[in-house]
C-alpha cells in the first residue's frame, strides 16, 4: 500500500537518499532503521578519521614495535609426534632452555627442559660462516637461559630404558607410539638432537637471579614450580595418581556426581565459610564435604557414588591442613564398613601397581621424591623389588583402644620399632613422684635402641639432652608432667638407671615390663605418666613424643629411613567425645559431639542401648585409614533411619529444634526408604603427599594457602570495599586485623 505524499514528505530527504531518490512505498520502521544504520557507519567513518588525524608518528613507530614482537613470539612450527622420532628425522620440540655448555667458537651444547617427557639434549656446530648451521648457532647463544623456546633439529640418538625391557633401536615405530603433537616415544629417556634452528616464545629477565638451589617467595609460586624438580614433578604425579583411581572406581561400576559447592549452614562439627548474597540476611556456606549431598543420592537410587570435591573448612592450619582442600570421596548403597574397607583396599593396591610400575624413588640432597620412570633424573634412582614399598591387602586391623595403648596415637606409624607399655606397677613411689604431681598417674615407657650404622658414632646422650632442649610447648609444659629419658651406660651408677633406684632398675632390666629386658649401652629409656582415665582424644603425650624420637633418630642416623608404605585400618572409635575450646561440634548442650561426625551409626546392638544410658561409652562402626603415621581418611556405616538419626540429633546430642531442623533435608531423604549405606573420605592431598614423600601437603597444591590461610602469590583475601558491603547487606566491626 502506497503512503500519501505528505507522510513521505514527513519522512525527509534522508528517506529518499537511502533509497537512491525513488519515491516507493516503505515502512517507516524500516526507514527508520535504514536511517541509524547510515548514520552509524558515517559517525564511526568520522571516528576513524579523528583518530587517524590524532596518530602521531611515534604512536605509529611504537604499534609497528609491537606488531613485529607479538610476531615474533606468536609464530611457530608445531612440535613433532612420537612416530617422528626416528634417528635422522627432522623434529620440532618446544620446551624451557635449561642449561648451555659453550665449548669453542664453532660448538655448544644445550639442555631443553621438558615436563612429562624425556629429557632432550642440542648440539650447535658449523664449520662455514654464514651458513645455517652458523645461524643457529648465534641463535642459540643469544638466547636467555630460561626462554622458553622451538627447537627444530635432526635426532641424532634416542637413548632407552634398558630397564624397562625396552632394547635401544634407532625406529621407535612401535604399536604404542602416537603421531599427536608434542607427544614422545615410550621407553626413551633422553633424545639427542643436532640444532638446525631455534627460536626464543620468550624471554627470561636478567633481574630474575637463578642459582644452584635458589629458593624463591611463596609470592613467586610461578617460579618455585619452574626450579623446583620435587615440587614440579609432585604437582606432574598428582592427576596421575586420580586418573587411576577414578580408573580403578570406573571399573568397580561407581557413578562420579559432582555435588553442589554452594551449599548451606549445618553444624556438622568444623567452622565453616559463608558466602554472602544480595538478598538481605541469606548467605550460602562452603561445604565442609559432599556428605549430606552423597547420603541423599544413596536414597535417590544411586548404588555407588564418587567425585574428587572440593571442600572447606575454617580451621586452624598445620602442614597436612588447607582451609580448602581436595578428597576422593564414596559412598555404598546396600553396604556395610566391611563392604568399604574392602573397595578402598582394592583401589589403594590398584595405586601401588602403577606407581611400582611407572615411578621410582629419586634422592636428590635432603629431597626424597618419585620421578617417572622415563625421566632422566630416573638414571640416578633408588630401585626396589615390585611392590615391596607397599603393603598389599588385606591391609591389618586394630581398635581405637588397641592403638592407643600400644602406640598412643590413633594414627601410628607402624615403621617405628618400638611401642609403649605400662610400667607404673614395677617403679618406686619416689621416682614418680619426680616425674608427675599426679595421685596414682599411669605410668608408661618404651625403650629405644638405635640401629648400628651411619649415626653410630653420634652420642646418645647428647642426642638426648638436644631432643629434651628443643621440646615443642606442649610436651615440655604438659601438666601431668613432662617425659623422662634415661641413657644406658655401663660406666655410671646402676648403668645410668640410678633415679630409679636399686628396685626399680633391678625389675627393669629383669623384664618384669614387657619391652625392656635385655638393656643394651646406648639404649634410651622413655617414660612419661599420664592421668588414669580412659582415652579420649587422638594422641597421649607419650605417643606424640614416641614420634619425635622416631623422626629425631632417622634424621641424625640412628635409625634407616624407611620408604615402605604400611597401612593400618583404625576401628571401633568412641561414638561421642567431650567438647573441647577448638572444635565447634553440632552446637547442642550434651557436653559432647559426635567423634566423626553426627551421621556415624552405632557398632553393635550393645552400644545402640549404649545410647540411651551412657552415649560416651558408646563405640561407632567408623573406621579410619592410616598409614606411615597419618590420616589418608575416614568413613563410617551411616545411621540409615531417619528415627534413629534424629533421636541422636535431639536427645544425645541436646540440639535446638532450629538445629535439627537445618538437617531437614537428609531426614527427609531417610524418611523416603533409603537403603542401608556407608562410605570413606581419602584425603587426596594428604595421599598424594605421602606418596610423593614429602610432609606438607602445600608441595602436592599449585598454589596453597600460607599457615594464616593467605595466598601469597595473589595476597588473597582481600579488604572488602565499603560498596562490596552494602551490595551483600553486610557491615563490620572494630576487632583485631
Amino acid at each position: 500500500m502506497a503512503l500519501p505524499q505528505a507522510s513521505l514528505r514527513r519522512l525527509g530527504a534522508v528517506g529518499q537518499r537511502q533509497l537512491g531518490g525513488l519515491r516507493v512505498p516503505l515502512r517507516p520502521q524500516l526507514l527508520h532503521l535504514g536511517r541509524f544504520q547510515v548514520c552509524t557507519r558515517l559517525t564511526h567513518s568520522a571516528a576513524q578519521s579523528k583518530a587517524a588525524e590524532g596518530v602521531t608518528p611515534d604512536q605509529k613507530a611504537v604499534g609497528q614495535q609491537l606488531r613485529e614482537e607479538w610476531s615474533r613470539y606468536n609464530s611457530f612450527p608445531k612440535p613433532s609426534g612420537a612416530r617422528d622420532f626416528k634417528e635422522g628425522q627432522t623434529v620440532t620440540v618446544h620446551g624451557f632452555l635449561a642449561r648451555k655448555r659453550i665449548k669453542s667458537s664453532k660448538l655448544a651444547f644445550a639442555d631443553i627442559q621438558i615436563d612429562n617427557g624425556p629429557a632432550v639434549q642440542i648440539t650447535s656446530s658449523f664449520q662455514e660462516p654464514d651458513s645455517p648451521g652458523h645461524a643457529a648457532n648465534q641463535a642459540l647463544r643469544s638466547i636467555a637461559l630460561y626462554s622458553p623456546v622451538s627447537v627444530t633439529g635432526t635426532v641424532a640418538r634416542l637413548h632407552f630404558d634398558t630397564q624397562t625391557g625396552q632394547a635401544q633401536s634407532p625406529c621407535v615405530d612401535h604399536e604404542n607410539a602416537s603421531s599427536r603433537p608434542g607427544s614422545f616415544p615410550e621407553h626413551v629417556f633422553r633424545i639427542d638432537l643436532d640444532l638446525q634452528s631455534i627460536q626464543p616464545l620468550n624471554v627470561f629477565p636478567k633481574d630474575i637471579i637463578v642459582s644452584k638451589g635458589v629458593q624463591f617467595p611463596p609470592s613467586a609460586r610461578h617460579l618455585q614450580v619452574r626450579f623446583s624438580d620435587p615440587l614440579r614433578t609432585r604437582l606432574l604425579v598428582r592427576p596421575q595418581i586420580a586418573f587411576r583411581l577414578r580408573q580403578s572406581l570406573n571399573d568397580l561400576a561407581f557413578t562420579e556426581v559432582e555435588t553442589p559447592v554452594l551449599f548451606k549452614s549445618t553444624p556438622e562439627g568444623a567452622r565453616e565459610f559463608l558466602v554472602p548474597t544480595r538478598r538481605p540476611g541469606l548467605a550460602y556456606a562452603l561445604p565442609q564435604s559432599p556428605q549430606q549431598y552423597k547420603q541423599m543420592l544413596m536414597a535417590s537410587g544411586i548404588r555407588g557414588y564418587y567425585q574428587f570435591a572440593r571442600c572447606f573448612r575454617d580451621e586452624d592450619l598445620r602442614a597436612d591442613r588447607q582451609p580448602e582442600f581436595t578428597q576422593l570421596d564414596l559412598e555404598m548403597s546396600f553396604a556395610t564398613g566391611e563392604d568399604v574397607m574392602r573397595t578402598v583396599e582394592s583401589i589403594i593396591s590398584d595405586l601401588a601397581v602403577f606407581l611400582d610400575s611407572d615411578f621410582c624413588v629419586v634422592d636428590e640432597g635432603e629431597e626424597t621424591y618419585l620421578a617417572p620412570r622415563k625421566s632422566l633424573k630416573a638414571k640416578n634412582r633408588e630401585d626396589s623389588a615390585p611392590g615391596s614399598r607397599y603393603m598389599m591387602p588385606p591391609f591389618p586391623r586394630m581398635s581405637y583402644e588397641e592403638v592407643m595403648t600400644r602406640f598412643g596415637i590413633d594414627k601410628p606409624d607402624l615403621r617405628i620399632p618400638f611401642e609403649l607399655h605400662r610400667v607404673d606397677h614395677i617403679l618406686p613411689r619416689s621416682f614418680v613422684s619426680m616425674i608427675t604431681h599426679l595421685e596414682n598417674p599411669i605410668v608408661e615407657g618404651f625403650r629405644f635402641r638405635p640401629s648400628s650404622g651411619e649415626g653410630s658414632e653420634v652420642s646418645m646422650s647428647g642426642f638426648v639432652d638436644e631432643l629434651m632442649r628443643t621440646l615443642p610447648p606442649a610436651l615440655a609444659q604438659n601438666p601431668d608432667g613432662a617425659p623422662v629419658a634415661l641413657v644406658v651406660d655401663s660406666s655410671k651408677p646402676l648403668r645410668g638407671l640410678s633415679p630409679l633406684g636399686f628396685e626399680g632398675a633391678g625389675a627393669l632390666e629383669s623384664g618384669e615390663a614387657p619391652g625392656f629386658g635385655d638393656l643394651e649401652d646406648g639404649d634410651v629409656v622413655v617414660f612419661q605418666a599420664r592421668q588414669d582415665k580412659s582415652f579420649q582424644g587422638g594422641s597421649t603425650a607419650l605417643g606424640t613424643f614416641r614420634n619425635l624420637v622416631y623422626q629425631a633418630a632417622v634424621s641424625k642416623g640412628l635409625l634407616p629411613k624407611d620408604r615402605s608404605f604400611k597401612f593400618l585400618w583404625v576401628t571401633n572409635f568412641p561414638m561421642f567425645t567431650p567438647d573441647n575450646e577448638t572444635d565447634p561440634g553440632q552446637g547442642g548442650q550434651a557436653g559432647f559431639s559426635a567423634t566423626h561426625h553426627p551421621f556415624t551409626a552405632p557398632l553393635t546392638d550393645e552400644d545402640v542401648e549404649l545410647l540411651a544410658t551412657d552415649p560416651l561409652k558408646a563405640r561407632a562402626d567408623h573406621y579410619d585409614l592410616v598409614v606411615n603415621g597419618v590420616e589418608l581418611g575416614g568413613g563410617s556405616r551411616r545411621i540409615h533411619v531417619a528415627r534413629m538419626q534424629e533421636y541422636v540429633m535431639r536427645e544425645i546430642l541436646k540440639m535446638t529444634d532450629a538445629g535439627v531442623a537445618q538437617f531437614s533435608h537428609l531426614l527427609e531423604a531417610l524418611r523416603a526408604g533409603c537403603p542401608p549405606h556407608a562410605g570413606f573420605a581419602l584425603g587426596f592431598d594428604r595421599l598424594v603427599a605421602v606418596l610423593t614423600y614429602t610432609d606438607s601437603v602445600r608441595d602436592v597444591i599449585a598454589f596453597p594457602k600460607s599457615m594464616k590461610g593467605e595466598d601469597l602469590t595473589v595476597k588473597s583475601p582481600g579488604r572488602v570495599t565499603k560498596e562490596q558491603l552494602e551490595t551483600y547487606h553486610l557491615t563490620t566491626f572494630p576487632g583485631k586485623n
